[in-house]
This record gives structure tokens, C-alpha cells and sequence, in this order.
């Protein structure tokens, strides 16, 4: 008989995480556990994660409806159910049935990111602070490897962002490092154009959501025009029932898909099977999960062969993360078969 158990978890930021909706210092994510009830040593897990602001399935929501199925599996009466409104609990469902349907062992997908331990290129990300504290990121960053960096801009002054730019810019050509911007929206419809204009001068990969979400006229005539390649992100949310007239209505150059807010791994295939279709590129980005979404997300992005760096660089973000074997080097993510899992919090 199959068994069940919900857990909740803070993670802790090591550091406050700036963005244009604000500051990051905590974060809850909610697991589920299971198993059957003959071999317990043996079990799947899945993590759901959702954001605050982001998430149709934030806090509450996700935490009453994961408790809820767990009884249900427990008294034998659960039943797969449609579960777009609660699109990190569908996310953490397949997971952790997918993990227990391998063995328990965290294997998600039998692929060569988890068996043959082929590393996926990730960017660097910069978040959101002051000049300094950005600029130390950066340096870090670059001797550290990397050789994609995206830096969270939209929070402090533009001019002080530009000058960020500039000083990588004068310091690495283009050839020698790729830019990515992320203004989580922070961008007016009437500024925006101005504004990327300006970003333009510095050689920058891509912009995301340079404008807020759901204010589609706009950002399709800023994809038509724009200086800067334009990837979707929070546009995505909440329009999985449109994938193909959004993408062919807003024309953007790339999006980016976070599966625990694109509907599940099942969810997120589709956005790229659409994608494909229209000729947009795509990457995969977590949804600053802990390691074991991280884990299922890496696995999940080893199912494509895609060259452009994802952003999965996450793991290091908090001081209580669970071990796992995952390991960042180069510029790369790795699944070390050397390595171990802590998940005595789940015992």
C-alpha cells in the first residue's frame, strides 16, 4: 500500500537576495515523501516551492492541498487529478513518484546529467544591491568560471546599473563573456524602448520581462522593435491554457521556463514542444527551490539537448540547503556520483 508524508521547510538566505519586488531573506518549501508501505526505506521525494507574488499556488495553498492528497494516499482514496491551479504541488507529485519509480535513490530522469554525470553550462547570477556588493558578485563570478553571467537589474538607480555594465564591459569583451539582464518588470511601457536602447551599447545575450507581466499589446510591439533579444518569464504564468497565441501574439525571441510555475515537468515539455514550434528558443530556471527541486530540475533540463546555459546555479543560496551531490564548477552544474544526499530531515 502506498504511503505519504508532508514536511515543510525555511530555507535561510545566506545573504540578502535583492529584487525588484523586494528583498529575500526566508523562503518556505513544502515536501512530499513517498513510499510503499512494504519497503519504507525506498521512497520518492518532491518538492514544492512557490513564490510569493508569482505562484497561483503560494503559502497556504500548496501547504492545505499537499496535506490534503497525503491523507488521501494514506486512506487509499487518492486519484490523479487535474491539478493546474496548483502547478509546484503537480511539480513535486510527478517527482516524487518519478523518484520512487527509480529506485528512491533521487534519480528523476535516466539520463546523462544523473547516469553519465554530464554536466549542464549554467549562468552566474548577480542579484540586486548596492554598486559595491553587485560589483563583488561579478568578479566573483568570472574567476570562478563562469562564462554567462545575468545580472538582476530594476532596483537601484539605472544609471549606477549601466555603469555596472560598462565596467564589465571594458574588462571582458563579448567574445570572452555573455551578458544576460533580468528586470523582473521593473521597465514602463513608455521608458522601456529608451531603456533598451541604452542596454543595447554593452552587447547583452538577452533582457527578461522587461515590462510587467499581462500588458501583452506593449511587450509584443517591444519584442517587434527592440535592440535587445526579449525573453518571457512571468508572462508565462498563468498561460499555459494559451501557449501557442501567447508566443505567436508577443513574438518574443526566448523564454524561460521554471517548471514548479509552468505547470509541472508535463507542463513545462509542452512549453517547449510550443516553443520549438514558433522557432523561439528556450532555458530552464529554478524557482530558487532547495537541492532536491534543484536535483529534479537539472534532471529534467538533461532531457533536452540544449546548449544555451540554464539557471540552475541556486544550490549555494542558503545556509540550511539539504547536501546533495550536486556541484558547481566551471561555469557547469555536475551531479557527482562521489557525492551524498543529507536527507535525514525526512527520516
Amino acid at each position: 500500500m502506498l504511503r505519504a508524508h508532508f514536511y515543510k521547510h525555511t530555507l535561510n538566505f545566506s545573504f540578502d537576495a535583492g529584487t525588484s519586488r523586494g528583498v529575500l531573506r526566508k523562503k518556505d518549501s513544502c515536501y512530499i515523501k513517498v513510499w510503499n508501505q512494504e519497503t519504507p526505506e525506498v521512497f520518492g521525494l518532491g518538492e514544492a516551492g512557490p513564490l510569493a507574488g508569482l505562484s497561483p499556488d503560494f503559502g497556504a495553498v500548496a501547504e492545505e492541498k499537499l496535506r490534503a492528497i497525503c491523507g488521501e494516499i494514506n486512506r487509499g482514496e487518492w486519484k490523479e487529478e487535474e491539478l493546474s491551479a496548483f502547478p509546484s504541488v503537480k511539480f513535486a507529485l510527478e517527482t516524487a513518484f518519478s523518484d520512487l519509480g527509480n529506485g528512491g535513490v533521487r534519480k528523476i530522469f535516466d539520463n546523462h546529467f544523473y547516469k553519465r554525470h554530464t554536466p549542464v553550462p549554467i549562468n552566474g547570477l548577480i542579484w540586486m544591491g548596492p554598486k559595491d556588493f553587485m560589483r563583488k558578485q561579478i568578479v566573483e563570478k568570472i574567476g570562478a568560471g563562469f562564462t554567462t553571467i545575468k545580472l538582476k537589474i530594476g532596483a537601484i538607480d539605472f544609471e549606477e546599473e549601466l555603469g555596472l555594465l560598462q565596467f564589465i564591459r571594458t574588462e571582458f569583451s563579448t567574445e570572452n563573456l555573455v551578458l544576460r539582464v533580468d528586470a523582473n518588470g521593473a521597465f514602463t511601457p513608455a521608458e522601456a524602448m529608451e531603456k533598451l536602447k541604452r542596454l543595447s551599447a554593452y552587447d547583452l545575450h538577452s533582457i527578461e520581462q522587461p515590462i510587467a507581466a499581462g500588458q501583452e499589446d506593449a511587450l509584443a510591439a517591444l519584442c517587434e522593435g527592440t535592440p535587445v533579444p526579449i525573453a518571457l518569464d512571468e508572462e508565462l504564468i498563468g498561460n499555459s491554457h494559451r501557449k501557442e497565441a501567447l508566443l505567436a501574439a508577443v513574438k518574443p525571441h526566448y523564454i524561460i521556463l521554471k517548471p514548479s510555475l509552468m505547470g509541472g515537468v508535463s507542463g513545462s515539455r509542452e512549453w517547449i514542444r510550443a516553443a520549438g514550434k514558433a522557432g523561439i528558443g528556450w532555458w530552464i530556471t529554478s524557482a530558487l527551490e532547495s537541492n532536491i527541486g534543484l536535483n529534479a530540475i537539472c534532471q529534467l533540463t538533461g532531457e533536452f539537448d540544449n546548449p544555451l546555459p540554464q539557471g540552475l546555479g541556486t544550490g549555494k543560496l542558503y545556509t540550511n540547503n539539504f547536501a546533495s551531490p550536486l556541484e558547481i564548477r566551471r561555469g557547469s552544474i555536475f551531479y557527482d556520483p562521489a557525492g551524498h544526499w543529507d536527507l535525514s530531515y525526512f527520516s
